[in-house]
């Protein structure tokens, strides 16, 4: 019997813990209700969300009426920022060149209607200066943005510096915080962030589930319009279902965040160690602060996404930063802003570990990994016509 695909893309999403599952399974069957109706279903249902908006809570540090429930991230990051800027009278942005596309997307619509943007660079070690993020504001900065965990290098940043220099001059800072949870401890106290986003898929809860934590005292506008429903901060009826794995996977990550680091580390330790064995690979961020599960790295001489179809058809799922438009592969925006080489950032690829993996499926992959990337050299040194 062939041995069974191997995933090890868990920043792109995670799968879904069985704990988690049966958590949300009488929301998906026998059990249901409005969670703004009064009558005995309704409340249940009200019961089962406030229950979850407790669990998030804890696990970020936050009150739990500070926590409004959104379906994405994206969702998230967006009403921050159209929030701040709905009126129209302009300003001045600062984000980095490491944030999420949900950031990059809304600060180039915010720029073409007249608001300013400042993108801040990381330097080699893929880490923002929190003194980058000081220097960068002005009088008339209306929001900051630093991420907490970069998605693709897993490199942490310097949040809490930030966020003091914000509060000195009475800007609001925006920290996207979704490849973090579950990963790494999210604090929204020592983070000083205004405002914070989460999402259960990253960390073995269900898609379609996130958080906003708006500080209590800071403004916010609805993105989304209609009923009165999270505390009038997103408009619709909430997905109990989803909610309830949103609460299942938060409470079980505050539970088992230790333990979870500790294995995912030593299991990264050991990919990486491995990777030794294969000529030129280049490990980026290794020396950084990062998150424990997350290995990004280079393999000079070949095309990431050519890795990544193969060692596809071999059985194993990883991801590269790359993004394909028309057909034509264009190196990842955010290697390119920490000086990488258009050359080297196209070799990239992004292993990124997770709570199903183990030292097994480690040892199988590495072989393999190993003997894609010869076979990628090869067939790149041969003349076009000998192919």
């Amino acid at each position: 019997m062939p041995d069974a695909p191997v995933y090890l893309d868990h920043n792109a999403t995670t799968p879904l813990d069985p704990r988690v599952a049966e958590a949300m399974l009488p929301w998906l069957g026998g059990r249901h209700g409005n969670p703004s109706s009064v009558h005995s279903f309704g409340r249940a249902a009200r019961a089962a969300v406030e229950q979850a908006r407790e669990q998030v809570a804890e696990l970020i540090g936050a009150a739990a009426p500070e926590v409004a429930f959104m379906a994405s991230g994206t969702e998230a990051n967006n009403a921050v920022l159209l929030s701040v800027f709905e009126d129209g009278a302009g300003g001045h942005l600062v984000i980095t060149e490491l944030e999420h596309p949900s950031i990059q997307r809304a600060a180039e619509r915010l720029e073409n209607s007249g608001v300013e943007v400042t993108r801040l660079r990381p330097g080699a070690d893929g880490v923002v200066e929190a003194a980058a993020v000081a220097d960068a504001l002005r009088p008339d900065t209306r929001l900051a943005c630093l991420m907490l965990a970069n998605n693709e290098l897993g490199t942490l940043q310097p949040v809490a510096e930030a966020a003091d220099a914000c509060r000195e001059r009475g800007v609001p800072l925006l920290c996207d915080a979704v490849q973090a949870a579950g990963k790494h401890a999210v604090d929204v106290t020592s983070l000083g962030a205004d405002y914070l986003v989460v999402a259960a898929h990253k960390f073995n809860g269900p898609v379609g589930a996130a958080a906003l934590r708006v500080r209590a005292g800071a403004g916010f506008e609805p993105l989304i319009l209609g009923g009165g429903q999270e505390r009038q901060r997103r408009a619709g009826t909430e997905n109990v279902a989803a909610l309830v794995g949103f609460g299942a996977c938060a409470a079980l990550a505050s539970s088992e965040l230790d333990h979870r680091i500790e294995r995912l580390s030593r299991l990264r330790d050991g990919l990486e160690a491995g990777l030794d064995g294969i000529s030129d690979a280049r490990l980026h961020c290794a020396s950084s602060p990062r998150l424990p599960h997350t290995t990004h790295v280079a393999f000079p001489g070949l095309v990431g996404e050519e890795l990544v179809v193969r060692l596809d058809l071999a059985g194993f799922a990883v991801s590269t930063g790359a993004a394909c438009a028309s057909g034509v592969v264009e190196p990842s925006r955010t290697l390119l802003a920490m000086g990488v080489s258009p050359e080297e950032a196209i070799a990239s690829v992004r292993i990124s570990l997770g709570t199903s993996n183990d030292e097994a499926e480690i040892d199988r992959f590495l072989p393999v990994l190993a003997r894609e990337v010869e076979a990628l050299r090869a067939l790149s040194a041969e003349p076009v016509a000998a192919r």
